[in-house]
């Protein structure tokens, strides 16, 4: 596998938010989801698209940690057990839109 010096930057940046791991690190490719797979919190998420779009010089356009990250209910939405919760489908949130992002030179994605 070739990877490209704007690839391994990518991976790079976010190997340093992914945290500290004792035994075995996770292994990072361009279908690794920073939600579902690194287990990101949308406040390490921010922090790591920031350092993203300041180090590759990409313009953010319509990026919004929101769309990966929707807001929770309300807590008396959460307690209520008559009121049926739907789940928010939520896109994915790869390192592969990452890279892509940087090589076009801004956020690809909405």
């Amino acid at each position: 596998m070739v990877v490209d010096s704007v690839e391994q930057q990518v991976y790079e940046l976010v190997r340093r938010y992914d945290g500290i791991y004792l035994f075995k690190k996770n292994i990072l490719t361009a279908e690794t989801d920073l939600t579902t797979d690194l287990c990101f919190e949308s406040d390490e998420a921010v922090e790591l698209m920031e350092a993203f779009f300041t180090k590759f010089s990409v313009a953010q356009g319509n990026f919004s940690i929101t769309t990966y990250y929707p807001p929770e209910p309300p807590l008396r939405e959460l307690l209520n057990p008559f009121r049926k919760r739907e789940l928010t489908q939520v896109p994915d949130f790869t390192i592969g839109m990452l890279i892509a992002s940087a090589r076009a030179g801004r956020w690809l994605y909405d």
